[in-house]
């Protein structure tokens, strides 16, 4: 149990790593991934507000279903645009720009996964230990 409640902090984590990467280097991995900057900082800063959420439920003790099961859906929705936009710039893009789009798709969409299926723990509180004596 004590794993799978770290999936949050991973979770929190990446987004974060990715959004402010993607965002001050949007100019370069436009030229690299031949994709507009825009989407390129449209990206970054959907990575970087769901990184905002993510830390915001790692932080919680108690986790509320209903918040968890936004987490997941958030993911879900996010792989889905992502291999929506690989689509739409496939033909246009370079092989990085297309990698992007499929890894981010699968990394979240995995998390998606993991996260559905541990939602019941990822839920409940952390017990409290008391090393008072």
């Amino acid at each position: 149990m004590f794993i799978i409640r770290k999936v949050l902090w991973v979770d929190c984590t990446a987004a974060a790593i990715a959004g402010a990467t993607v965002l001050l280097l949007s100019g370069w991995l436009s030229h690299l991934h031949l994709l507009p900057q825009e989407l390129l900082v449209f990206i970054g800063g959907v990575n970087l507000t769901y990184g905002a959420y993510s830390f915001f439920l790692a932080r919680q003790v108690a986790r509320p279903i209903i918040l968890i099961n936004l987490l997941v859906f958030a993911n879900a929705a996010w792989a889905v645009v992502c291999l929506g936009l690989a689509a739409r710039f496939w033909g246009e893009a370079s092989l990085w720009g297309i990698a992007h789009l499929v890894g981010e798709a699968l990394f979240v969409g995995g998390l998606a996964a993991l996260e559905w299926s541990q939602r019941q723990q990822l839920a409940n509180p952390v017990p409290h230990v008391d090393y008072s004596m």
